[in-house]
């Protein structure tokens, strides 16, 4: 495709997109009134409701929709268009409808489930992880059916409800539902890119697995001064095992940790940007980059190596005043990040031997793993759809699109890549000051429009020529 024929068909979709710009907006804040928050029991009917909504507008645009229903679970909106023929590729596409919890609420600067509007940004939980992100790729498709009639290869939707607790529900029906999910192609609309106006396509997710960790001391809270001294304290045991997990250079100190990371090769590298300001960092998060292996660079230590942090600590009395006491027990949170090769349960497990192992006279430490762990996944930079999003997203931005990893997870990818056997493209434009799981979370208009265009001009792009 010649330079002027990208940019006359680009021109085309930007022109399609203001035509019903003021309507896509009063839609999209529809969608963020739902307080669909997958965590909080309280809040099933109006994820239900959310689910009911987009299965309505999917429809809308001229698609087959389903609720798979799930005991137990909030629903998976299953949408599908395969009017193209069997003679052009499936793109599956996925996003989440759920958001996370608001607290703490008296941090927002408006109500998180009004949607608002200051310089720009639309203000709202899940104005970007994902309702912003999957609104645009529903407008896409929107579009390009109301320019063409027809979309130029077959779509399916793959939308679900509970991705911020661990995508559980959509998990347990893979296996079943593999023959409608099978695609060409997957597209994971829930990621960003580092620079506002460089744009990138991510190749690579880390894994996650988390534990509960429990020191247990005396059979109730005794009193500092009678038993200090005697009786050992769980906070002390709990802090001083914590502190065993890391070595002073900021390698993981368990044994076995990194037996299974497999090292890039020199090839690989060459085709990542790990471009990294520190002083911008450190002004973005009040923080400097310092944490992890310190041999190795920030974006290295975040992107192709494993980590792990502790999430929470929680024991004895924190409130006002003081209550002077030795708690019976001391409680900590713990995720761990991994690599390719890694199996979640393998590292949970080694993670639970160290620490129960590790306890002093005394005491009695308790690790119990979570559900909702997910492997690292990775994929090519050479593969036809990544680099249809590439020339995308290179057209939407006038700039070359780099290549980068991400070092958060999405525990359900790997799964959902297997089940619909495609080949992989990470694709997003969140950026990090979002806010995303705080409070203020927000969403640049222009974005809505870009990430639109983004998506109507990669499956474009898709299109086999007769």
């Amino acid at each position: 495709m010649q330079k002027n024929d990208a940019s006359c068909g680009l021109n085309t979709l930007k022109a399609a997109y203001l035509e019903n710009k003021d309507q896509s907006l009063k839609d999209f804040f529809t969608f963020l009134k739902f307080p669909s928050i997958s965590s909080e029991p309280s809040r099933n009917d109006e994820t239900k409701k959310c689910a009911e909504w987009l299965k309505d507008y999917v429809a809308e645009i001229g698609f087959e929709t389903e609720l798979w229903d799930i005991p137990g679970h909030h629903p998976v909106l299953f949408g599908s268009w395969n009017g193209a023929g069997n003679d052009q590729p499936t793109l599956l596409i996925y996003n989440h409808y759920d958001v996370q919890p608001v607290d703490p609420l008296e941090k927002w600067h408006s109500m998180p489930f009004e949607p608002e509007i200051r310089d720009g940004q639309v203000f709202a939980r899940g104005a970007q992880d994902n309702k912003g992100q999957c609104f645009y790729v529903l407008q896409a498709l929107k579009l390009l059916m109301k320019k063409d009639k027809r979309l130029p290869i077959n779509i399916k939707l793959c939308i679900e409800g509970e991705e911020e607790c661990g995508s559980a529900g959509l998990a347990l029906i893979l296996e079943e539902k593999q023959e409608k999910l099978n695609a060409d192609y997957l597209a994971v609309v829930d990621l960003g890119i580092r620079s506002k106006t460089k744009p990138s396509i991510t190749l690579g997710i880390r894994g996650i697995t988390t534990l509960d960790v429990e020191a247990f001391g005396s059979n109730s809270d005794l009193h500092s001064g009678v038993h200090g001294g005697i009786a050992y304290n769980p906070i002390h045991a709990l802090v001083d095992v914590l502190a065993k997990l890391r070595h002073a250079n900021g390698k993981i100190a368990i044994p076995g940790f990194y037996d299974d990371v497999v090292e890039m090769t020199q090839d690989e590298l060459s085709a990542i940007c790990f471009k990294f300001d520190d002083e911008e960092y450190q002004s973005m998060f009040g923080i400097k980059a310092t944490g992890g292996e310190k041999d190795l660079k920030p974006l290295e230590r975040n992107w192709l190596r494993p980590s792990l942090e502790v999430n929470g600590i929680n024991g004895g009395y924190s409130g006002p005043g003081f209550k002077t006491v030795i708690p019976a027990i001391a409680t900590a949170k713990i995720s761990c990040r991994i690599v390719p090769n890694q199996e979640p349960q393998a590292v949970a497990l080694k993670i639970a031997n160290f620490l129960e192992s590790r306890a002093p006279e005394g005491i009695t430490i308790k690790v119990t793993p979570h559900h909702g762990s997910g492997k690292a996944v990775r994929s090519k930079a050479d593969s036809k759809v990544v680099q249809a999003f590439a020339k995308a997203l290179e057209e939407v931005f006038n700039e070359p699109c780099d290549f980068i990893f991400e070092g958060a997870s999405i525990p359900i990818v790997t799964e959902l890549t297997n089940a619909a056997k495609a080949d992989l493209v990470l694709l997003g434009l969140g950026f990090a000051d979002d806010n995303i799981h705080a409070p203020n979370e927000h969403f640049g208009v222009d974005r809505l429009e870009m990430g639109c265009l983004m998506m109507a001009r990669g499956i474009e792009l898709l299109k086999k020529e007769r």
